[in-house]
């Protein structure tokens, strides 16, 4: 029995739920004390395979890049999962031969996905994983054992799937779509490796996502914000509705924080199905974090106990807690709370974290001056985004380059990073969806002010202006370069960079 005296053990971990839930919930933090880590070398290489060398295999990924952009683009979409499962259904149901993690939310979801990746490869299982959009190039979207597939196989999927991919057009009333396709390929890739698990990130939504055709033994939510309002909602609530269909039958749902609204039709849908939830800041959580060399260093709270002095080589309160969502899902695919209480190897989990990768989310590019991308395209993630550069590298001067999309909320973007960057420049990458420069330069002159906007239409242009600007203090000024506002500019500015 225990003296009513001694202190509860749990009393810190409520302690920090209360001090997680009273504040925002997509840039919770626990603040940590100035200690920094002493870690040698930076960060791992975050693996963007570049063009194939050989001549006849870079020709064979084009032609099948062209016959895919063909078909509708990913922000056209058909609300239905009637073509997808039609082709799962002549592929023999692909999907069905692995047992598979599925993540959906509004931020965080390509992350969150290479650390389930990592971990569950570090617990030397085969993993497959699906994320969207890609930084440079289109394999990235499929990996086999923690590495994009390569070109070879991916145009080798494509050809094994494609009489059939023909064969579901021939029998539907719209094509099936560029996403749908790669889905497919996904699925098909994964069945034939084979895979002793998949990670697949939703594409956008939920319920009527083409990935949806998987029965996630584990779903996972990552926090739900304002974003593609036009297909899912105009409040969290409502686009929770969409979200929450990725939740099936007996599953374990992963809830990072939400907002009230959210978390509540998350909730009702996990009573609905008869699903297990593990709620971040109650069930799991970041018990503490400081800032480390090249990234962070993390005591976390998962399903089965205490993880600490775990390093993770990425920046900002939200990889923290991106970390603690995806060791929640992990414990909870290998039945921790369930099936067994104590935690899993914690050594593993440390080698696995030490290892990730994110490329475009705070990637340092370049140094002196520094250059820093990072893919954030809507205002919660502009936030996050914003206030983990101040807490990373503590620029003396911030030079933004910003491209946007025209769909997006980029009032909301540039407001978010507006008390970061001392001076933007805007310009636009070569999408279609690409916000014209001029137009997002009047936006920005409205929240900067004339003085500090500069335009460029062209983004080696941009680069070059930024560069100069933040180069103006001095070489030990501490001047940096912050690339943003669509996973398009970025991919791009990696290019031009000379990364990939």
């Amino acid at each position: 029995m225990t003296d009513q005296n001694e202190p509860d053990p749990l009393d810190s971990f409520e302690e920090i739920i209360e001090a997680e839930t009273t504040r925002d919930p997509d840039l919770a933090v626990i603040e940590a004390g100035s200690r920094t880590l002493r870690t040698q070398g930076g960060p791992p290489e975050a693996d963007v395979p570049a063009r194939p060398e050989d001549p006849e295999i870079d020709r064979a990924l084009r032609e099948v890049e062209a016959e895919l952009a063909t078909r509708w683009g990913e922000t056209k979409l058909e609300p239905s999962v009637t073509r997808i499962a039609a082709l799962m259904d002549v592929l023999g149901e692909p999907q069905r031969s692995y047992p598979s993690i599925h993540i959906t939310g509004t931020n965080g979801k390509t992350s969150t996905a290479r650390m389930v990746e990592a971990l569950l490869g570090a617990f030397e299982l085969r993993t497959g994983r699906y994320t969207s959009p890609h930084v440079q190039s289109i394999t990235e979207r499929i990996s086999l054992d923690g590495a994009p597939i390569t070109a070879e196989r991916f145009i080798e999927t494509y050809q094994d799937i494609r009489p059939y991919v023909e064969m579901v057009d021939s029998q539907q009333e719209f094509r099936l779509s560029f996403f749908e396709v790669l889905t497919g390929m996904a699925y098909a890739a994964f069945a034939d490796a084979p895979v002793d698990v998949a990670v697949v990130e939703v594409g956008m939504g939920g319920s009527w996502d083409a990935t949806n055709v998987i029965d996630g033994d584990v779903a996972v939510v990552t926090p739900i914000d304002l974003d593609h309002t036009d297909r899912l909602g105009s409040t969290p609530g409502e686009i929770a509705g969409e979200k929450a269909g990725i939740v099936k039958q007996g599953a374990t749902v992963i809830l990072a924080q939400q907002p009230v609204d959210a978390a509540q039709v998350l909730l009702k849908r996990a009573v609905e199905v008869d699903a297990t939830v593990a709620r971040e800041g109650l069930e799991f959580g970041v018990v503490d974090r400081q800032v480390a060399v090249g990234g962070q260093l993390l005591t976390l709270r998962g399903l089965g106990g205490e993880y600490t002095e775990v390093y993770l080589p990425l920046h900002g309160a939200h990889q923290a807690h991106n970390a603690a969502v995806a060791l929640a899902a992990v414990e909870a695919f290998f039945g921790v709370g369930a099936q067994r209480a104590e935690p899993v190897d914690i050594d593993t989990v440390r080698k696995a974290f030490a290892a990730v990768a994110s490329p475009g989310r705070l990637e340092v590019v370049r140094r002196s001056p520094t250059v820093v991308l990072d893919a954030a395209h809507n205002p919660a993630g502009a936030r996050a985004a914003a206030e983990a550069i101040g807490e990373a590298f503590q620029f003396s001067r911030l030079i933004g380059v910003v491209g946007a999309s025209a769909d997006k909320n980029v009032r909301g973007l540039l407001e978010a990073f507006e008390p970061v960057f001392a001076e933007i420049v805007v310009t636009q990458n070569s999408s279609h969806r690409a916000m014209d420069a001029d137009e997002l330069a009047a936006i920005a002159v409205e929240v900067f002010g004339d003085e500090r906007v500069q335009v460029e239409p062209r983004l080696p242009d941009a680069l070059e202006a930024a560069i100069t600007l933040a180069e103006e203090e001095g070489e030990f000024a501490g001047g940096g370069v912050l690339v943003t506002g669509s996973v398009i500019t970025v991919g791009e500015a990696r290019l031009l960079l000379g990364r990939g």
